[in-house]
């Protein structure tokens, strides 16, 4: 198939533009997701002060270049409190981009950050099309752009300011890099490989396994070097050496461009501020080889202290992390959580091209693309390998790159099934089978516009149903304020409940919605009471990753969990539903007293204390958390045979948890017990 350069650069034009659309659009519909105030506070901080200590779960660069337009502004900055540092940029978020006047509003400031990281998703479009051309040719490099183009995890996460999209396409860049190395070695290819590996080091910590990534290339490229490598003539010591050579100047370089997102400058904080808690306090619960490493790295300043800090997180996460998947909350994460996500996220269109790419492969139809198949392969399946064993399971977002390598390989496939040889045609009847799948991988998308978030696929009953699969980003991560506000309007509706689950970070008021705010788990985290009466009459709106609950572990532990079995009276946006009527809500109003309970317990007012508890004991007898709360309190006035009566209460209901909480909760009351006199 012969197509001029011209028209495959008219394509190619269009299909960018196409994406740009998509994104700019459905940004323009959503509100403000969960972790972008945090960054954006976070980058503007960065350029004004040189603050890396707020955010330092994430490296800079995404935040920095989204914050770049707000720089000539006259914005109104919160002081800093000295907070928790996550406390510190979240809330601070919220008050800058929520906190100026209307010339300045929230929805102005999001979209101007927004849009400067719109770039990020064209130059992985236009990497896809370049890898793909020059590992396959110009036609499947047009399938794999069109793939990309449409795929909904990629548009979801196209101009948000968070990190998965900068990952995505950094993290191929330098697979793609390596690759053109690999088969053309030349510093100048050397430089480029190792820029971006910084790049990719600097916008997700997830990056860190690039390294072993790219050594595990090299060594495909020593084991088949006759067929693969460039040296071939040479011999296999020589060419281990200059590839050993090869990694270690790149990792050089990527390392030197991850210490200029810092400023080379090691404290992350300014001089007289200070990081809460200390980075030793920080690592403490982590594995002890882990915090080693960490604390090694700090104390010799191998790496940037905000840098180290967000390893940190990134372990402490990951081994700590509830999940919920197919209707069921987990302590923890589970290894079938990954290729669940895979299965319900991708359109089915993109699976079924996936799968005749496997089929050209095992049928010799790609022979001759060993090395290609090598790049396009091993990355994705070691980075989906480490994320199924990691304990992190809140989105499909993080494994997004591998996303991108899919569409590669289907691509390949796709056209390895369709092209000439020359003994024969085109094959029409492949080339209408592709063309209807990339047809239904497009209308597919285009069936969750503008929430893209929310994708499913049709096996799954669309982006309707996605909620009772999966929740956190996969469904609601906070944008669809914007879509509730509509819907209260339009409805008349002045008096009504919100259970959001970026409350307290993003608050419905924030938007217009007049609703009284319902707890989450963050809230409770957080320390913020929210008053609730038992019993509350709707409209009430509770959105999809709280009504799971499954931030806290156990659906026992969830304050919403009869609503699970309620057949809501609407959908908003995919993530939002909504009951109509009258409901008890006994744990969700007992919390609040418990807050202020352990509140008080922090200040000795131990009677106040103990009363709080009685309260909640009395709204909600047969729940979890009052019978704690009650126990702590008696404990904290010497009341030890009451304390363990009510912790003996509360080891009832744990009996009635999932297996995994039941093994946290017990060895928490054990130290409980323990602790009594």
């Amino acid at each position: 198939m012969k197509l001029s350069p011209s028209r495959v650069a008219t394509l190619v034009v269009l299909l960018l533009a196409v994406l740009a659309l998509e994104v700019t659009s459905t940004i323009r519909q959503q509100s403000l997701t969960w972790d972008e105030g945090d960054h954006i506070f976070a980058g503007y901080m960065t350029w004004k002060t040189a603050d890396f200590g707020l955010n330092p779960e994430h490296p800079p660069l995404v935040k920095l270049m989204g914050t770049a337009p707000l720089l000539g502004l006259p914005l109104h900055v919160p002081k800093l409190q000295g907070r928790f540092f996550k406390n510190e940029s979240y809330f601070d978020g919220r008050d800058l981009l929520f906190g100026n006047t209307p010339a300045y509003s929230a929805d102005a400031l999001t979209f101007r950050v927004r849009i400067a990281t719109l770039p990020l998703v064209l130059l992985l479009a236009l990497l896809v099309f370049f890898a793909t051309q020059e590992m396959f040719g110009t036609p499947p490099a047009l399938i794999a752009l069109t793939l990309l183009v449409f795929e909904p995890n990629i548009i979801a996460h196209g101009a948000y300011v968070t990190t998965d999209t900068a990952i995505s396409c950094f993290f191929f860049a330098s697979v793609y890099a390596f690759y053109r190395y690999c088969k053309s070695p030349s510093t100048p290819r050397l430089v480029i490989t190792g820029l971006a590996a910084g790049l990719a080091l600097a916008s997700k910590h997830s990056a860190v396994i690039l390294l072993p990534v790219l050594i595990l290339l090299a060594l495909g490229e020593l084991i088949y070097r006759t067929k693969l490598s460039p040296f071939a003539g040479s011999k296999a010591p020589r060419q281990a050496l200059r590839l050993i050579g090869a990694l270690a100047g790149l990792s050089v370089i990527a390392i030197i461009v991850l210490w200029a997102f810092y400023g080379f400058r090691y404290a992350a904080r300014p001089t007289g501020l200070s990081l809460d808690p200390t980075l030793a306090n920080y690592t403490l619960p982590l594995r002890p080889l882990e915090a080693r490493g960490i604390l090694l790295f700090a104390r010799l300043h191998l790496l940037p202290e905000s840098y180290l800090y967000g390893l940190a997180d990134v372990r402490s996460m990951a081994n700590g992390m509830p999940s919920y998947i197919f209707g069921k909350d987990y302590e923890h994460g589970v290894w079938f959580y990954f290729p669940s996500v895979i299965a319900i996220k991708l359109t089915l269109g993109l699976i079924t091209l996936g799968l005749l790419a496997l089929a050209a492969i095992f049928a010799g139809r790609l022979r001759g693309h060993t090395r290609e198949l090598l790049f396009l392969t091993m990355p994705p399946a070691f980075y989906f390998l480490i994320a199924m064993g990691s304990s992190l399971n809140i989105g499909s977002r993080h494994v997004l790159p591998t996303y991108v390598f899919l569409c590669v390989l289907a691509a390949a496939g796709a056209w390895a099934w369709i092209k000439p040889s020359p003994n024969k045609p085109i094959s029409k009847p492949w080339t209408s089978i592709v063309t209807l799948l990339l047809l239904f991988h497009i209308a597919s998308s285009a069936r969750a516009y503008p929430n893209y978030i929310a994708y499913s696929n049709e096996v799954w009953g669309g982006p309707t149903q996605t909620y009772r699969y999966l929740t956190d980003s996969n469904t609601d991560w906070g944008q669809q304020l914007k879509a509730v506000k509509l819907y209260t309007d339009q409805h008349h509706i002045h008096d009504c409940w919100f259970a959001y689950f970026v409350t307290p970070f993003i608050l419905p008021s924030d938007y217009g919605i007049p609703c009284k705010v319902l707890p989450t788990p963050d809230s409770i985290f957080t320390s913020y009471q929210y008053p609730v009466p038992p019993t509350i009459t709707g409209p009430v709106f509770i959105s999809a990753g709280t009504l799971t609950g499954f931030e806290l572990g156990s659906n026992i532990l969830n304050p919403y969990r009869a609503f699970r079995s309620v057949t809501p009276n609407d959908h908003i946006q995919d993530g939002v539903l909504v009951y109509n009527g009258t409901f008890p809500v006994p744990l969700a109003s007992a919390l609040s007293h418990i807050q202020r309970s352990a509140d008080l317990l922090k200040t000795k007012d131990y009677t106040g204390a103990l009363s709080e508890a009685q309260q909640s004991v009395t709204i909600a007898p047969q729940e979890l958390q009052p019978q704690i709360a009650l126990g702590d309190a008696l404990a904290a006035l010497g009341r030890t045979t009451e304390a363990r009566t009510a912790y003996a209460q509360a080891r009832k209901v744990v009996l009635t948890m999932e297996p995994q909480a039941q093994t946290v909760w017990n060895d928490t009351l054990n130290k409980k017990v323990a602790a009594l006199p």
